[in-house]
């Protein structure tokens, strides 16, 4: 007579059934590229909503960085302590439904002050997303599978900037080319223009519209399907031995003392500084630098380069959940490796005289550069237990989102104006960027002037954010030298 089999403890086998962990992981992903979709959103629309309401590069550039990052960086951390104690479940759904209904306000914005304070709300909803839904994930996964779900998790970021793209810039186009009350007259809508007060909507307010309001749905949906894990199930027993998490103050002195957590964090700031800085003007570049239609721009960065920036994402997690079991510093020099190669390759791309010599180099650098973040978010959720896991992730969220999405677009902005300036005073032709604004007062060797400046201001300054990736590749490569110690859940 033999013994029954044991059950094999969560380390092993991980959470539930390996299709329902496939359901859950896809519905935070879906999660998530909701959440970029609602922040990307307003980098591709750029050009139409400076136009409207008169705004400036340094206007855009508050609007895409500071106003976003103002809440959602500082109430990371809040949020995320409330998540160690309570519902993480409860808390995506409250999130991800308040930042689609303030993604939908934004379409009705007036004035840059109405948008700035739209944008802000939907930096408050979004701060509520990733610190728990991290913590679900380490809870549903095994550690040897943990870097490749990170990475699953991660996709929502090049796949949301791409759905933003391809649905925010054919949107503006289609519905800037039409009378709304026509249009929607002609399917037989006639709800529909009563709801819509204008004459002649712009285009990007309906895609703001468009955009946010699924979410809502979906926040329904996971409600109903999606269980909270226990905590702490999928670790291995010596490291989930707290019986209560730490205080914060006693959890961030902690992560301070992991040299691997710091040389992490501090290389994803940086590019996350310089990814943020590119992307909110990217679309503003094609149509300035190359002349292409809103519509084209968006199709190129989010189709094309989203595409192989997802392909990277996915890669940086897979890859180092294979390589770790021959190299355990995988983690490390695989985003070293990606980001450095990018940096010359980004120079080729964004200098290149045509589209079709420019797409060929991006698209290898989208995908090497973005071998960083299924990394950051496996190193983070893997130097702690499982009671403090989201708030390891917001802390890393607090100083990646503080310095990239908050500092990164703002300061290009910022020195796009700057470098526009220099060129038009080198011009020698008495313009400013205040003078360029009067089209009719210019004679045409200063309206081509003015058009030259604009866009090669824009162009070095995305050169130059570029170049940055280069310095966040050496704080990856530091980190290799004390990972395997630092890390809590190594194997299964």
């Amino acid at each position: 007579m033999t013994d029954a089999p044991t059950a094999r403890p969560g380390h092993e086998t991980g959470f539930r059934t390996p299709m329902y962990r496939a359901y859950v992981l896809s519905s935070l992903l879906v999660v998530y590229i909701f959440n970029f979709i609602d922040r990307s959103i307003f980098a591709i629309l750029t050009e139409p909503i400076k136009t409207s309401l008169r705004l400036e590069d340094w206007h855009m550039g508050l609007l895409g960085g500071l106003a976003f990052a103002m809440f959602y960086t500082t109430l990371g951390i809040p949020i995320a302590r409330v998540a160690e104690r309570k519902s993480r479940m409860l808390i995506i759904l409250a999130s991800l439904t308040m930042w689609s209904l303030m993604t939908v306000l934004c379409g009705f914005a007036t004035s840059f002050l109405t948008l700035f304070i739209f944008r802000l709300l939907v930096g408050v909803g979004e701060a509520g997303c990733t610190p728990p839904a991290q913590s679900v994930i380490a809870d549903y996964f095994k550690p040897t599978s943990r870097a490749t779900a990170a990475s699953i998790y991660a996709l929502g970021v090049p796949l949301g900037g791409m759905l933003a793209g391809l649905s925010a810039g054919p949107i503006n186009d289609y519905i800037t080319g039409h009378n709304v009350h026509a249009l929607f007259g002609n399917w037989g809508w006639t709800w529909a223009q009563n709801l819509i007060a204008w004459e002649n909507v712009e285009g990007w307010r309906i895609a703001f519209v468009a955009v946010g309001l699924p979410g809502v749905i979906f926040a329904i949906i996971i409600g109903l399907t999606v269980k909270e894990p226990p905590r702490g199930y999928s670790d291995p027993p010596n490291a989930n031995s707290k019986k209560a998490p730490d205080g914060f103050i006693v959890a961030l002195k902690g992560l301070m003392r992991k040299p691997t957590y710091v040389h992490v964090v501090t290389g994803a700031a940086i590019a996350s500084f310089a990814g943020y800085g590119i992307a909110a003007f990217s679309t503003s570049f094609l149509l300035r630098t190359h002349h292409l239609t809103l519509t084209e721009a968006a199709l190129i960065f989010s189709l094309v380069l989203g595409l192989m920036a997802a392909i990277g994402v996915f890669l940086s997690g897979f890859l180092a959940d294979k390589l770790s079991k021959r190299y355990p510093t995988a983690l490390s020099w695989m985003p070293a490796l990606g980001m450095g190669l990018s940096v010359p390759l980004y120079w080729m791309g964004y200098l290149s005289p045509t589209v079709a010599m420019m797409i060929p180099p991006l698209m290898l650098a989208a995908m090497l550069h973005y071998f960083y973040l299924g990394p950051m978010y496996a190193v983070s959720a893997g130097v702690v237990d499982s009671r403090t896991r989201a708030t390891a992730v917001a802390i890393t969220l607090f100083a990646v989102n503080l310095i990239g999405i908050g500092l990164g677009p703002t300061l290009a902005g910022v020195l796009s104006s700057v470098l526009k300036s220099m060129m038009l005073s080198n011009a020698d032709l008495g313009l400013s960027i205040e003078a360029c604004k009067i089209v009719s007062d210019l004679s045409v060797e200063q309206a081509a002037a003015c058009t030259s400046a604009n866009a090669r201001g824009l162009q070095w300054t995305i050169v130059i954010f570029a170049s940055l990736y280069g310095w966040a590749a050496i704080h990856y490569l530091l980190a290799g030298k004390t990972l395997h110690r630092d890390m809590l859940s190594k194997t299964a």
